[in-house]
């Protein structure tokens, strides 16, 4: 069983490449046109920019620390943010209504209270985009005093929509990351999180479960989301 990461081991943003996003000292408004002229996502009127959350994606705000040790489980074209000591991690519209019924039916509800979602009406800050830093200039927002990063930065158009962790689809066999085992991992870690801040030692573990309680299913039909 893996251990929680150090918040140290948290990977930086990843290097941009060339023309993925608009260059930096560019006019104001370049940040919010590529937001919405290239990936398509709606922006919230006003500064700081702000990303409309629950119309192309949804995000999971966590702990960083609990983060890090579910990046693995994700593709690597999922978007994924850091603000500060939060990271975010993009999922499919809807998602956020579906995470109550998932936390019941994994056995985690008020055992995970750091797991938040952002769907329909939320607002999350825009990171600051990819993109080369002015020549002369170096630039690397630090996120760990509240500049929004992407760790990993979403792709062009709606290629980034189609990497967002989802609900398995009944009997498909979609490409898209599931949404189940990261909302598994991610509970699973802001538990670990919170033992060892109570004190716990690095070695506190997240409650066992039933043995045949399966990630996969069967849903239970009294509880099953209502995405399966």
């Amino acid at each position: 069983m893996s251990s929680v990461l150090p918040a140290s081991a948290i990977p930086g943003p990843r290097r941009p490449s060339p023309g993925s996003g608009p260059a930096r000292g560019a006019a104001p408004g370049a940040d919010r046109h590529w937001y919405e002229g290239v990936l398509g996502w709606p922006t919230a009127p006003g500064r700081p920019l702000r990303l409309l959350t629950g119309v192309r994606f949804d995000a999971l705000d966590v702990p960083a620390e609990a983060g890090a040790a579910a990046l693995r489980h994700l593709g690597p074209y999922s978007p994924v943010a850091r603000c500060g000591d939060r990271m975010l991690f993009l999922v499919a519209a809807g998602a956020a209504e579906e995470l109550p019924g998932l936390l019941e039916w994994l056995e985690w509800g008020p055992l995970a209270p750091d797991l938040r979602a952002l769907g329909a009406g939320g607002l999350m800050t825009a990171p600051v985009p990819p993109g080369p830093a002015p020549e002369g200039t170096r630039r690397r927002p630090d996120a760990t005093r509240g500049t929004a990063v992407w760790l990993r930065p979403p792709g062009p158009g709606r290629r980034a929509e189609t990497a967002l962790p989802a609900l398995p689809a009944v009997g498909g066999t979609g490409g898209a990351p599931d949404l189940v085992r990261l909302v598994g991992t991610v509970a699973a870690e802001c538990h670990r999180v919170r033992l060892r801040r109570a004190g716990a030692g690095p070695d506190g573990r997240a409650r066992a479960r039933p043995s045949g309680h399966q990630l996969s299913g069967p849903w239970p039909s009294s509880r099953r989301p209502s995405g399966l």
